[in-house]
């Protein structure tokens, strides 16, 4: 059975057909958030810090840092973002113990990245693209982690899902020849927005299974992409994300910080028979309660969390 084994320094996360979904908190990165991008031109992490601490009491198990800021005093991120990445990256794995996903199309800052990461963390992304590849795959072959594979190369991102199977199939193919074995790649299908192409959903319940049945592969996507410009999206994605499991998608790149989504995450772990006697579902309903006595969902969730490790006797996070 496929499993594909992420590290921090003191805690292991596995992503497989028979685990827990595996949620990447996917809110520390600069795209799209100009504030956070000032503020880390500008040297100032509290942001980072507050995302870091929230997504992990949220529910994130894993969290994407992403440092793709193009700086207005130097906007050659080749010179700016690997040592960003690796400030970034010293700054999240210092306030909590989850595995980390090192997210850049920069080499040299998935680099710096990788080289500043306690453990084993996840390497995003490697495309189908000749000159992604050879830059790419001989990192994941040096530092002996797993990558997400993109389904997409030099042609573009294709609609039709043959030809995404088959780029995912070529990426696994020549991840083999630098001996990558096909359980430490996590392919990307690429989601589209069903509101452009209302095939979009079932399109990626099928990738799914493909790529679970024929290649063996742990698959993850980024979940909002499902409801891109459509009103009440968070209800789509809460659809959208049980379906997915359902047809065996293993992890997703998302907001761990939004109710409906986890709700839906939780109840589906449950239904799949990979939550033991419901134990995170009924630790799950305590944060429901709190949140309809007044507190917020994240606040209610780290409550939760810091009861938890007060019970089991663990360290909890810094804040």
């Amino acid at each position: 059975m496929t499993r594909t084994v992420l590290e921090s320094k003191t805690k292991t996360v596995v992503i497989g057909f028979d685990e827990p979904f595996c949620v990447i908190g996917e809110r520390i990165n600069p795209t799209g958030r100009k504030k956070l991008a000032a503020e880390l031109e500008a040297g100032d992490f509290s942001t980072v810090e507050k995302d870091a601490l929230e997504q992990v009491a949220c529910g994130a198990m894993v969290l994407d840092v992403n440092a793709g800021v193009v700086y207005n005093s130097n906007p050659n991120p080749n010179e700016t973002e690997p040592p960003l990445m690796t400030k970034m990256i010293n700054i999240v794995q210092g306030l909590v113990d989850v595995p980390l996903c090192i997210d850049s199309s920069v080499p040299g800052a998935l680099e710096a990245g990788l080289a500043a990461a306690e453990g084993r963390p996840l390497l995003n992304s490697v495309t189908g693209e000749e000159e992604r590849l050879e830059l790419v795959l001989p990192l994941v072959k040096k530092y002996n982690v797993p990558v997400v594979a993109i389904s997409n190369d030099d042609t573009g991102i294709s609609e039709d899902p043959d030809v995404r199977f088959e780029v995912a199939k070529k990426i696994v193919q020549r991840a083999a020849d630098f001996g990558i074995p096909a359980h430490d790649i996590v392919v990307d299908p690429l989601v589209m927005p069903v509101g452009a192409m209302a095939t979009a959903g079932r399109q990626v319940f099928t990738l799914v299974q493909r790529l679970r049945e024929e290649l063996g592969c742990n698959t993850t996507c980024g979940a909002s992409n499902i409801s891109f410009g459509l009103p009440n999206r968070h209800g789509i994605n809460a659809a959208f994300l049980p379906m997915a499991i359902g047809a065996g998608m293993t992890s997703a790149i998302m907001n761990p910080v939004r109710q409906v989504e986890m709700e839906a995450i939780r109840a589906a772990n449950f239904l799949m028979n990979h939550d033991s006697n419901g134990g995170e579902w009924i630790r799950f309903a305590k944060v429901l309660e709190a949140v309809s006595g007044g507190m917020s969902f994240s606040e209610a969730s780290a409550a939760q969390s810091q009861a938890a490790s007060g019970r089991r006797g663990g360290r909890r996070a810094r804040g």
